[in-house]
Parts: C-alpha cells; sequence; structure tokens
C-alpha cells in the first residue's frame, strides 16, 4: 500500500481524527488553511472525484454536514475544495475534500 491517505486510514500513520464512519474517514490538515481545516476522505481508495460513485458522494457530504458542525462552523459558513488532478494541484492521488472554515475567507479561490 504506497498511499499516504490509505496508509492514515489503516492506523500506520498518525494523525488527528475528528470523525469516522463505515465508508468515511476525517482527520485534521497538518498544515491548516484555516483554524478548522479537515480532510474528509473515503475509507475505500479512489484516486479523485472523477472516480466517486454517487454512493461515496453521499456518505461524504454526510460527513461534512456532522463535522461542520461538530466543528463549530455550519452557522458562519465554511468552504469545501477538492482538487484532481495535477493541474487542480492534487497532492495525494486519494479523494479527499478539504473543509475549512473559522474565519473570513479569501474571495479569491486562485
Amino acid at each position: 500500500m504506497d498511499c499516504l491517505f490509505c496508509r492514515i486510514i489503516a492506523g500506520e500513520i498518525p494523525c488527528t481524527k475528528v470523525y469516522e464512519d463505515d465508508a468515511v474517514f476525517a482527520f485534521r490538515d497538518i498544515n491548516p488553511q484555516a483554524p478548522v481545516h479537515v480532510l474528509i476522505l473515503p475509507k475505500k481508495h479512489m484516486a479523485n472525484i472523477l472516480e466517486c460513485d454517487g454512493e461515496t458522494m453521499k456518505a461524504l457530504l454526510s460527513a461534512i454536514q456532522t463535522i461542520a458542525k461538530q466543528e463549530g462552523v455550519s452557522e458562519d459558513g465554511f468552504r469545501i475544495v477538492s482538487n484532481c488532478g495535477r493541474n487542480g494541484a492534487q497532492s495525494v492521488n486519494h479523494l479527499h475534500i478539504h473543509l475549512m472554515g473559522g474565519r473570513q475567507l479569501a474571495d479569491s479561490m486562485a
């Protein structure tokens, strides 16, 4: 298993877990871009959003709702981002969604 995130899910690499269910695993980003910065990923390996099926996306969206409430950002707002591929700046080839909030975020995404 060469995937960093698969190794984190398997417990081989430590992380600060914030959520887990049968399909989804979430942990704090080690280089946070906001006071709340959580990575949310499917336990099943898939390279990016292009490989995601409807059932997995439903599980990810449900986890996002739960985590946003748990982290206290559901009222004031937050951003979710999923980079896809080299030109999309995806750094780990395992589908993951960044949930960021806890302060006013910049208008620009570039």
